[in-house]
């Protein structure tokens, strides 16, 4: 018998005030520019997204995660704020803003918004008035030159965008920027900063939204005297040791009294860190208690297609969190990365990775974050005109190749129109021809498709009482096959490109491929998952 299993009773809503929402969440993360454009312009906006908040829902998400809509420049997507108490034209109004936050509440979707605060827009007031010899110049790094007339930078820190880390000002200093020259790395040694954030926030959780994901959490205190580090290609070196400008400890004093401010608030108001920090202990330490309550495992998500390193990122990371009492947070893809399809091996073995990943991630215990049109099997978009990119990556000389245009292109929501139901004109980045294919219209009541198989986990995933929260074993398996049992239920993972036989491990449930079964074995295709129930 064959058997594809890619639908699921709908799960009930919970009844009565949930707590700890977060620690087995699905979040659904809404890149603002790429979601759903509402007056024609051809890049996404609040409006859009207020629209298409019924797809999330019917996906079964928790809450959404939305990228910056601040004002700004646009010299880095929205992540160079030039006003962080106000909506850039090109995505609404304030009070778009606040209809998105009430519409997502009625639809009983939390609301977590993006808070940059390593870094401010170079046309934030601040920084203008720091040029112009302001005391708000303490506010960021300033530092004379080296060389006899100060023509170096003042240490060797480099640009994650390429390049030095330090560009000169008109008056013959260097500011520090870890990101784009536009992007101004801010001072928080100096309590002006503390107590604009602290308002920031209040602002934002006073209109409603339910958290925050802070960008660069790993990043807003450097080492005293900013060191050299003696080393180039530097931005090779984040995640796998502490820099003297990512990861400092002093971070976390930071983080603590934004955690009081968050509890201050009623209804569980929640922040989660992308922090990259070089081992599962140090990112435990972002979600210790008191502390923030999510951070993203982005071990997990490069640790490849590997049966053994999997299970040992997993082992890792979960004896990590639960050393603090925290829930892992698992995600595969997100706007700063390749997508998981093309980073699986694209076409439809990377396809066939994905959907069996997707199973095996959404199993696990924790929270996870989906990153909008991971749901469509979307690939990397890779063949983009130069003259569209925008990535300030592949605009600098020394940068690197730029692919996070690639992952930023407008999903699809028809078949059919100048930019598949994204909006009424042509896309800032151009959508394949093959994308219609891949349209939340086109996938829609298809059991093989991959939005159902999307629909069908997360059903589950809520009506299953041994998913989300708690504990996890592993179980026997033959090599390059993962397999592990929860309360209830189990899940097998095949990462071998071949077929293999298993006893049966309970009921089937749900599948990423076509199973066969007989009354002891199933036979797992290459490179597949199923979902068990026990």
């Amino acid at each position: 018998m064959t058997q594809e299993l890619t639908t699921a009773a709908v799960a009930q809503e919970p009844t009565g005030p949930r707590t700890g929402w977060w620690r087995d969440a699905v979040i659904y993360q809404v890149y603002v520019r790429s979601f759903a454009d509402s007056d024609g312009d051809g890049i996404g906006d609040l409006p859009g997204i207020t629209a298409r908040l019924p797809h999330v829902k019917e996906l079964g998400a928790d809450a959404v995660w939305l990228t910056p809509f601040y004002a700004s420049p646009q010299a880095d997507g929205g992540y160079d704020v030039a006003d962080y108490r106000t909506v850039d034209p090109l995505f609404g109004s304030l009070s778009d803003a606040d209809a998105l936050v009430r519409e997502a509440h009625r639809l009983g979707l939390r609301v977590i918004v993006d808070i940059v605060p390593n870094h401010t827009s170079d046309q934030h007031p601040w920084f203008r008035a720091a040029l112009a010899g302001g005391p708000e110049r303490e506010r960021y790094h300033f530092r004379p030159g080296k060389g006899a007339n100060g023509q170096l930078p003042p240490n060797d820190w480099e640009s994650v965008f390429g390049g030095p880390a330090w560009t000169r000002s008109a008056d013959g200093d260097w500011y520090l920027h870890l990101f784009a020259p536009e992007q101004p790395d801010l001072n928080w040694d100096h309590p002006a900063v503390h107590a604009e954030f602290e308002s920031v926030l209040r602002f934002w959780l006073d209109l409603g939204v339910d958290g925050f994901r802070i960008d660069v959490a790993h990043g807003m205190v450097k080492a005293p005297g900013l060191p050299d580090i003696g080393a180039s290609e530097q931005a090779k070196l984040i995640g796998s040791q502490v820099l003297p400008f990512f990861d400092q400890d002093g971070v976390h004093e930071i983080h603590r009294a934004w955690r009081t401010l968050l509890d201050s608030y009623p209804g569980e108001r929640i922040a989660v860190a992308e922090a990259w920090a070089p081992s599962s202990e140090r990112l435990a330490l972002y979600v210790r208690p008191g502390e923030l309550h999510q951070a993203f495992n982005f071990q997990f998500l490069t640790c490849g297609w590997d049966a053994e390193r999997m299970r040992a990122t997993v082992d890792a990371s979960l004896a990590a969190t639960g050393a603090v009492g925290a829930p892992t947070t698992w995600v595969l893809s997100n706007h700063d990365v390749v997508r998981h399809v093309t980073r699986y091996g694209g076409g439809e073995q990377g396809l066939r990775r994905a959907r069996a990943a997707t199973l095996f991630t959404l199993a696990l215990p924790g929270s996870a974050y989906l990153y909008q049109g991971e749901e469509l099997g979307l690939p990397e978009v890779v063949e983009l005109p130069d003259e569209l990119r925008q990535d300030p990556a592949f605009l600098r000389a020394a940068g690197q190749d730029g692919f996070r245009d690639g992952c930023r292109v407008p999903i699809p929501w028809t078949a059919e129109g100048p930019s598949f139901g994204f909006g009424s004109a042509a896309p800032w980045l151009p959508q394949p021809d093959t994308w219609r294919g891949l349209s939340v219209a086109s996938q829609s009541g298809d059991p093989h498709s991959t939005l159902e198989l999307y629909r069908a986990a997360l059903a589950l995933r809520r009506e299953l009482p041994g998913l989300g929260d708690g504990t996890m074993s592993w179980l026997p398996a033959p090599e390059g096959v993962l397999a592990f049992a929860r309360p209830g239920f189990a899940c097998t993972l095949n990462t071998l490109p071949r077929t293999v036989q298993l006893p049966l491990a309970g009921r089937p449930v749900l599948t990423s491929a076509a199973v066969e079964f007989d009354a002891e074995n199933a036979l797992l295709p290459a490179e597949s998952a199923v979902w068990w129930a026990i």
